[in-house]
């Protein structure tokens, strides 16, 4: 039988010229004479957990400890890692071609380690290490863990663990599309080769956006500090950071531009569940999302336990993480509750709320150099207050604003056209490497093909 490919057309791949039933449900139909096998069975180890050190064993040399935090979901190690004395993790030293596959906290996450690539290293408690045998080509193995299949079968296992996590058990008995070695090498090839276009491109749109945030990061900078005019007078501030003011503005004080409110609960509400699933919105630091001016939706909600209205900042309140993502601003559409990792500020006679937050955004870099580091960087009212920024006049402010408005728009609108086409080419990647994996379509004919071109140059 015949089965067309699930997967985007890809110049002239066609499906292999007959299928059958794999037995498996998650996998469905795969190329006649492909075998179906466990994990365990194609490797010569199997399922063994990682050492358990703790940070206070870290060195500055020796061995790469790789932990789940390390691999990217590329499946990519992080530039900058751990390390610990190789006698301590002597036991847990990989080998070429090892794969592992995390199970716990990023479920899944899988990686290949090269030893010529990455050099010694160990691995930690929460990543499984597998020892792939003669008859599986280690690259094809880590693109299945790249595919749609094992996604499907990673969310059904984690539905059916009570704890939440899969073992190493469970992935030792996984059921994976077993080709013929030379299929395996042709299909990790095209892959390689694929992928490496896709990511390529990736990395150049993403390159874009940074180059929109920081032009957008200018742009505030300068109308706020400089003004809009093309032929203002300069009076110097007094101030490092603001340098040249325009002449008529003032330097002031935050304190004096806004009363400041901290939020007032010490802790997430997600501790407590007498907490949830009441009528008061509760926002976070991680719902202020860069660039997006406004917070017009919310996912958590407090029960009403007492709270009092003045427990609440209200419609219009300008927000900012003082923890996690210092300096993060958004607008509140809607009265909500907010834990104390989070300030409002309230403009005061003469300060447009629009200009204030634009004001707010172009101190970002000032307010992280405030902010005390110790084993978290955070700030607070009493930091913030003091800092000096510019004071226009009350019609340059709102001019400056909308302005502002109007620009930052158009970047951001471009910004979210670029993301969109990266999620695209990232679906198209993983359903590339999933109709690859799983015999959606027949890539040797084309991997022959670009292999014959290569030799002739």
């Amino acid at each position: 039988m015949t089965v067309q490919p699930s997967a985007p057309h890809h110049r002239r791949l066609r499906p292999y010229p007959a299928y059958k039933p794999s037995g498996v449900e998650w996998l469905g139909e795969v190329p006649e004479h492909w075998a179906i096998m466990r994990l365990k069975n194609l490797c010569r180890r199997s399922a063994l957990y990682g050492a358990n050190e703790p940070a206070t064993s870290y060195v500055d040399g020796g061995v790469r400890f790789l932990r789940t935090t390390d691999i990217t979901d590329h499946g990519n190690l992080l530039e900058e890692g751990v390390y610990l004395e190789r006698e301590v993790v002597r036991d847990y030293i990989l080998s070429n071609g090892d794969l592992l596959i995390s199970r716990s906290g990023t479920i899944g996450r899988a990686f290949q380690y090269e030893a010529e690539r990455h050099g010694p290293c160990a691995y930690a408690g929460y990543l499984v290490r597998f020892v792939p045998g003669s008859s599986v080509i280690p690259r094809f193995l880590w693109y299945f863990t790249k595919s749609n299949s094992f996604e499907q079968w990673l969310s059904l296992s984690v539905i059916a663990s009570t704890i939440g996590n899969v073992n190493g058990q469970k992935y030792a008995n996984m059921h994976l599309i077993h080709p013929p070695l030379d299929e395996q090498r042709a299909i990790a090839d095209f892959l390689d080769r694929e992928t490496g276009r896709i990511d390529a491109l990736m990395e150049k749109k993403q390159r874009q956006i940074e180059l929109l945030q920081e032009k957008r990061t200018a742009l505030i900078s300068h109308a706020v500090t400089k003004g809009l005019g093309p032929k203002i007078k300069m009076k110097d501030s007094g101030v490092e950071w603001l340098g040249k003011i325009p002449m008529h503005w003032e330097v002031k004080k935050v304190k004096f531009l806004a009363e400041i409110l901290r939020g007032k609960f010490s802790h997430r509400p997600r501790n407590d569940p007498q907490l949830y699933d009441g009528p008061y919105p509760f926002i976070q630091t991680g719902d202020i999302v860069r660039a997006n001016k406004y917070i017009n939706d919310y996912q958590q909600t407090l029960n009403e336990l007492g709270f009092a209205v003045s427990k609440e900042f209200p419609r219009g309140t300008l927000v900012m993480s003082i923890a996690a993502n210092i300096g993060d601003l958004a607008i509140l559409e809607f009265p909500a509750c907010f834990p104390d990792s989070i300030v409002g500020f309230f403009p005061k006679t003469q300060v447009d709320l629009n200009y204030l937050y634009y004001n707010l955004e172009s101190m970002k870099q000032e307010l992280k150099i405030t902010a005390p580091l110790n084993t978290q960087q955070n700030l607070n009212i009493e930091r913030i207050g003091p800092l000096k920024t510019v004071s226009p006049p009350i019609n340059e402010q709102r001019q400056i604003a909308v302005f502002l408005d109007q620009e930052t728009a158009k970047m951001e609108d471009l910004i979210a056209k670029i993301q969109e086409s990266i999620d695209k080419l990232k679906e198209y990647r993983t359903a590339l490497i999933s109709a690859a994996v799983t015999g959606r379509i027949d890539v040797r004919e084309e991997v022959s093909r670009q292999g014959a071109k290569f030799a002739k140059k």
